[in-house]
């Protein structure tokens, strides 16, 4: 049986949910059946494409494609020549810029061609949008769009893609990784331990609402003042989110610690993770924490739904309801035992539903199916369940 050679393809904007997304599918799919390699495009100087160091120490082969700024078409071309020279028989895109040159470069080579959507965003810049809305065409010309979550493939259909060409693959994270943390013996990063720690770790970008997080942990602060609110990541609106801050009663136990190689250490530190977000796929950062034994609040949107049961794997308030998702964090934080019933129960969903290894063979089976081949590879009950869904 030929081994394929599939090329995940990124225009990076850090390590952030996509782009470890990207590291785990490469991880846990087999290299006997699947040939993995990484492309993503260099556009500044000052760009972080850590994913591009972090998929060679997997041992596999990555790519850069260098750009004049951002919305470089040229970039097309070059991308055309690397599938050629590397024999490539699947694209598999990530992010609206990855789907507009991905897919036309699948059309001039004559590959196959794989999109997963990780999320929309919801920004003010006009360009932007266009470019989102570009994104959003292109997907209807790829053989495949595999969204992460049941929410995702609605959206596909509303946004006009061919039902036929639609394919759901639960999101998986990467559970080797997370156990690894947990069994280390590293000392606590938190000089007092009296103090409660709610965190975040992700993007700063319009969808995450993170001004919602930091009213919130306010409202909290009013009433418990043995509290701080860490806020791990970078992004667009990290200036104004501070600038924000500062006008906060809690301002000094507000912290912005910017992106941090070890997200994982400082995430087990968290004795609450709480996310405002307006709009998610099954968000990665959550299901880490769940992974890791930490509870967690959140508004309840989709995607958030597919996580969290409330009451019983975490608690969530309406969107927007920053006074009841006050008092979620109040319970989670200050009640032992409803902490410890939530983290457990959260945990084990994660370990039982959402494994990268199970995510990675459902799209080993995806990417022979594509090119009308027998997947002979060995699996297990529950990959058969995965795979199930895709015939």
């Amino acid at each position: 049986m030929k081994r394929l050679n599939v090329l995940q393809f990124i225009c990076p904007t850090g390590l952030y949910g996509a782009e470890r997304w990207i590291l785990a599918l490469a991880k846990f799919l087999n290299s006997d059946y699947i040939n993995c390699q990484l492309a993503v495009t260099k556009e500044s100087k000052d760009q972080n494409i850590e994913i591009f160091e972090r998929f060679k120490f997997l041992g596999l082969d990555s790519h850069q494609i260098q750009a004049h700024g951002r919305f470089d078409l040229f970039m097309v071309s070059k991308l055309v020549t690397l599938i050629r020279q590397k024999s490539i028989d699947i694209i598999h895109t990530h992010g609206y810029k990855s789907d507009i040159l991905g897919v036309v470069a699948a059309y001039i080579t004559g590959i196959r061609s794989v999109a997963t959507p990780h999320g929309f965003e919801n920004v003010r810049d006009r360009k932007l949008q266009i470019y989102i809305k570009l994104g959003g065409i292109a997907l209807r010309y790829f053989d495949r769009v595999v969204p992460l979550s049941e929410d995702l493939e609605y959206e596909m259909y509303k946004i006009g893609i061919n039902p036929k060409k639609v394919r759901l693959i639960q999101n998986g994270v990467d559970l080797e990784e997370i156990e690894r943390e947990r069994s280390s013996h590293i000392p606590s990063l938190s000089a007092n331990r009296d103090e409660k720690i709610i965190g975040y770790i992700g993007q700063m970008a319009s969808r995450k609402n993170i001004l919602d997080l930091i009213k919130t942990f306010d409202l909290l602060y009013a009433k418990h003042k043995n509290i701080k609110l860490l806020l791990v990541g970078d992004g667009p609106q990290r200036d104004e989110l501070e600038k924000q801050a500062k006008e906060m009663d809690s301002s000094s136990k507000i912290h912005f610690l910017g992106y941090q190689n070890d997200r994982l250490r400082i995430l087990k530190e968290f004795d609450l993770f709480c996310m405002t977000s307006s709009l998610e796929g099954i968000p990665r950062s959550v299901m880490e924490a769940m992974a890791m034994g930490i509870p967690v609040a959140a508004f309840d949107i989709p995607g958030i739904d597919k996580l969290i049961v409330d009451g019983k794997t975490g608690l969530v308030a309406d969107f927007g309801n920053r006074e009841k998702l006050k008092e979620c964090c109040e319970r989670l934080i200050f009640n032992e035992e409803l902490s410890y019933t939530i983290s457990q129960n959260g945990r084990d969903h994660i370990l039982n539903h959402f494994s990268s290894e199970r995510m990675a063979q459902g799209y080993t089976s995806l990417y022979y199916q594509l090119l009308d081949m027998d997947n002979t590879i060995m699996k297990t009950s529950s990959d058969i369940a995965v795979n199930s869904a895709l015939t």
